[in-house]
């Protein structure tokens, strides 16, 4: 088990995190989302123990990550930015990974080196983006260690390298019960692929779910009324989102379901949909609610704006 309390993290000219607290239970992949420069790379190298925290700390197994060769054995960490030895090919840095990693498995090594149709014998930096994170990933999964780190995972994968990576991590997940804390821009890949949430927003946690209570907190709502109306009309209701074209409005809506839907209704509406929503849905309407949006009428993002808006037809 991973236990984060009270993270923080300082740079020269900016807080990266700022007291950041999570539990993460073995079994579990774990993703991390926000926006640009929210934290999530530098939480995933704290954890790793490349960086000393500011405040805070971080153990596993009630042991601290920090210069501790022992927990570091069981930590395998792939980079957004990927590192091998100059010159190397992917068998240089399997003997490199043996000797790290006390678990490192020769036989998952060359197994997984055929399935991804890699060469070992031809030097890394002749391969292509894809391929450089795949023989990375290889390396990772043959360490066999019990935490395993991916920033930004997917990136430059092709969709059938990325069903693979995601069927092996749920493979050492379920089967040797390691834990996988995952970083990626792109909602749709975490949607069938984690157990927890969480979501970044400049340093701080913003919120934390198991993905299936996250996707049916927040939740559309299509209404309608035959008389004119405006979002007043909604007090007592948690909105994320409004927008109104002609009689029809859309609300994101953040509570319990049924009784929404109840307090909608007495309210005598002509139309009312409940419509569930993708995570990329949900996190654009947290980060929405939060000030963080892109406005195009003028075309760029804007921060510490109310996200709340009513779209009308001239």
């Amino acid at each position: 088990m991973i236990q984060v309390r009270g993270l923080t993290k300082k740079f020269e000219d900016f807080t990266a995190l700022n007291q950041i607290s999570c539990t993460i239970p073995h079994g579990c992949v774990y993703g991390m989302v926000g926006s640009n420069g929210a934290g999530k790379s530098t939480f995933l190298r704290l954890v790793a123990g490349v960086y000393r925290p500011d405040a805070g700390q971080v153990e596993m197994d009630g042991e601290p990550v920090f210069e501790n060769p022992a927990v570091k054995a069981q930590i395998a960490y792939v980079p957004d930015d990927l590192f091998f030895l100059g010159g190397a090919s992917m068998d240089r840095m399997a003997r490199l990974y043996e000797a790290a990693y006390p678990d490192f498995n020769r036989n998952r090594y060359q197994y997984l080196t055929e399935n991804f149709g890699l060469d070992p014998r031809k030097p890394v930096h002749n391969f292509s983006k894809g391929m450089k994170r795949q023989a990375a990933i290889v390396l990772a999964l043959s360490a066999h260690p019990r935490y395993l780190f991916f920033d930004e995972t997917f990136d430059g994968l092709d969709p059938v390298m990325r069903n693979l990576v995601k069927a092996l991590i749920c493979e050492d997940v379920l089967e040797r019960q390691a834990t996988a804390i995952i970083t990626s821009h792109s909602l749709r890949e975490l949607e069938d692929l984690c157990d927890q949430l969480a979501l970044l927003h400049q340093g701080g946690l913003v919120l934390e779910s198991d993905v299936q209570r996250l996707k049916t907190s927040l939740f559309k709502v299509q209404v309608a009324f035959r008389q004119d109306y405006n979002e007043t009309l909604f007090a007592g209701i948690e909105l994320l989102h409004y927008s109104k074209r002609g009689s029809v409005a859309n609300l994101i809506v953040r509570g319990q379901q049924e009784e929404t839907v109840a307090k909608i209704s007495a309210l005598q509406p002509v139309l009312l949909d409940v419509l569930p929503l993708t995570l990329e849905e949900v996190f654009t309407y947290q980060m929405e609610a939060l000030g963080y949006y892109f406005d195009p009428s003028g075309y760029g993002f804007v921060e510490g704006k109310e996200g709340k808006h009513e779209e009308k037809l001239v």
